[in-house]
C-alpha cells in the first residue's frame, strides 16, 4: 500500500505488526536499518480509523447522556474530578528533574535533519545557524532532505553547499511518498549521527544548543529529548501571543510529567532521539499526520524515556490569523487522536508500564475524551433546564490549565532578572491565554466527530514560512 493513502478496506487487522518490529531487537543495526529505509509502514494497524472513532464517539455521547439520566451520575462525575484533581496535583508539584550539563567522556555523533519543501524564505538562515553550531569539529553533520521543492530552494541549497563543509542535501523526487516522514526515512541510511536532531525549516536555535541538549542521552533509557518550542513572532498579535503561552504551558506539564515517571512528548521541531532507539521503533511513520506524535508513542510501548527541557529553546514561527490557526490545530488534533486509536490495545496491555499509561490515560481523557463529551452535555443540560453535568470537572481542567500556564511562563523567566512586579503581566498574559486555549474545546470535538463519519485520506499540510523575523 502506498505510504500516502488509505486501504480501500475499512477493516482492522488484529495482528500486531508492532511485535513484529520489536522481536527483531536482536537483529544488527545494519539489518534495522537497511529495513528502515525501505520506508516502514504498518497498514494493518492503521486500518479502520473511521470504524474505531465512530465507537469511541458513541460511547462518549451515550455516556455522557446517561450520566445525566442515571440517580448516580453526579457522583460518578465527582469521583472522576478528584481522581483527575490528585493526579493532577501530584504532577504539578512534583520537583523538576535535574539534567547532567556536561558529557562525561566523548560526546556522541550527531545528525541535523531538516525535511524542506519550498522554504527559501528560511533556508538560508536556518543553514546558517545549523551550520555553525559550537560542536567538535567532524563530529555533527547537518542534512536538508529537499522535498521536490518548486520554489529557489534548491537553487539557495546548490549555493550553501558550497560554502558548508558540514551541509550535505539529498534531493528527492517527484513521485518520492510520505510527507516528512517519508523524506526523514529516505535520509536515515545516509546518517551518521547516534543521535538525531530533527528540525523544522523556520527553526533559530542557539549556537550552543548541542552541547546542551546531547549530555541529557548519559542515561541509557532516554531513547528521546524535546526542547521547548518558543514563538518568534510572539508579540504580533493575539494569535501569535496565545501560541507563546501555549507552548509555556505545553512544556511546563511535559516536564513536570516526566518528573514523576510521566510521558514526554515529541514535537517534531527542536527533537531529539537516539538512533537506536529511533530504529527499534520502527523508524518514522509515513502512515500518520503527525510523526512526533505518533513516534512519541511508539517510544514509550518500547520503554524508552523522552525528557522535555525549558532550556535551550527552538524558536519557530508562529501562524498570525485564526484560519492557519484552525487548520493547524486540527491536523495536530487528528494526529495525536489518532495515535489513540492505533495502539490503543498496546496501551492496554500496559506495554509502557503502570505510572506511563496511567498518565496517558488521564491526558487523553482531559485532552480528548472531555472536549468530545462538552457537546452532548450541552444539549442535555439544555434539555432538562440544568447545569451541565461536567461542570466539575471541566472547571478542574481549566484550572490546571491556568495554573500550568502562569508556572510555565514564571519559570521560562526563571533566568532573567524576575521581580515581584512581574507577576501582574504573567497574570494577564495567563488570562489572555486561557481565553485563546478555548479554540481547543472547538477542534478536538469537530476533529474526533469528522474522523468518525468522513472517510479521509492522509494529507501533509505545509505551513507557509515567512522568514521575516530578525
Amino acid at each position: 500500500m502506498p505510504a500516502n493513502s488509505w486501504p480501500e478496506n475499512d477493516s482492522y487487522n488484529e495482528l500486531d505488526p508492532l511485535n513484529s518490529l520489536l522481536s527483531e531487537l536482536s537483529a544488527s543495526e545494519e539489518e534495522l536499518e537497511e529495513e528502515t529505509s525501505r520506508s516502514v509502514s504498518l497498514p494493518s494497524r492503521f486500518q479502520g480509523r473511521r470504524r474505531k472513532a465512530a465507537l469511541v464517539l458513541t460511547i462518549v455521547w451515550s455516556g455522557t447522556i446517561a450520566l445525566h439520566l442515571i440517580s448516580w451520575g453526579t457522583l460518578f462525575v465527582l469521583g472522576l474530578t478528584t481522581i483527575i484533581g490528585i493526579h493532577a496535583l501530584v504532577v504539578v508539584f512534583a520537583r523538576p528533574k535535574r539534567y547532567p550539563e556536561q558529557m562525561q567522556g566523548d560526546l556522541p555523533s550527531v545528525s541535523v535533519l531538516v525535511a524542506a519543501k519550498n522554504e527559501e524564505a528560511v533556508i538560508g538562515r536556518l543553514v546558517k545557524s545549523l551550520c555553525s553550531l559550537k560542536y567538535p569539529e567532524g563530529q555533527y553533520e547537518v542534512w536538508v532532505i529537499d522535498d521536490n521543492s518548486t520554489d529557489r530552494t534548491p537553487q539557495l541549497l546548490s549555493k550553501l553547499e558550497q560554502e558548508y563543509n558540514n551541509l550535505k542535501v539529498l534531493r528527492r523526487k517527484p513521485e518520492a511518498g510520505g510527507g516528512k516522514s517519508g523524506a526523514l526515512n529516505q535520509v536515515l541510511p545516509l546518517t551518521k549521527g547516534e543521535i538525531l536532531a530533527v528540525f523544522d525549516a523556520d527553526a533559530q536555535v542557539s549556537p550552543d544548543l548541542l552541547l546542551r541538549v546531547i549530555p541529557l542521552f548519559q542515561r541509557e533509557k532516554v531513547g528521546a529529548v524535546q526542547v521547548r518550542k518558543a514563538i518568534a513572532n510572539a508579540e504580533e498579535n493575539f494569535w501569535t501571543k496565545g501560541q507563546a503561552v501555549e507552548m509555556a504551558v505545553d512544556t511546563f506539564m511535559q516536564h513536570q510529567r516526566t518528573a514523576i515517571g510521566g510521558i514526554g512528548e515529541l514535537r517534531g521541531n527542536g527533537q531529539f532521539v537516539r538512533r537506536k532507539a529511533l530504529l527499534r521503533s520502527g523508524g518514522w511513520n509515513e502512515e500518520t499526520i503527525t510523526d512526533d506524535l505518533d513516534l512519541t508513542l511508539r517510544l514509550h510501548l518500547d520503554r524508552w524515556d523522552i525528557e522535555c527541557v525549558f532550556n535551550p529553546a527552538v524558536e519557530e514561527e508562529g501562524v498570525t490569523n485564526a484560519i492557519a490557526l484552525w487548520h493547524q490545530r486540527n491536523r495536530w488534533a487528528e494526529g495525536g487522536y489518532q495515535r489513540y486509536l492505533d495502539y490503543w490495545d498496546l496501551i492496554l496491555k500496559n506495554r509502557m508500564g503502570t505510572r506511563k499509561t496511567w498518565d496517558l490515560l488521564i491526558y487523553m481523557l482531559i485532552q480528548y475524551i472531555l472536549p468530545t463529551a462538552a457537546v452532548p452535555d450541552l444539549l442535555m443540560a439544555i434539555a432538562r433546564h440544568r447545569p451541565p453535568i461536567l461542570s466539575p470537572v471541566t472547571g478542574l481542567t481549566v484550572t490546571i490549565s491556568m495554573a500550568g500556564m502562569f508556572a510555565g511562563l514564571r519559570r521560562i523567566r526563571q533566568e532573567e532578572d524576575f521581580k515581584l512586579s512581574t507577576y501582574p503581566l504573567l497574570l494577564f498574559q495567563t488570562l489572555r491565554g486561557t481565553l485563546y486555549m478555548l479554540h481547543w474545546i472547538l477542534v478536538i470535538s469537530s476533529s474526533t466527530a469528522r474522523m468518525s463519519v468522513r472517510p479521509k485520506r492522509l494529507k501533509w499540510v505545509k505551513t507557509v514560512h515567512q522568514g521575516n523575523m530578525e
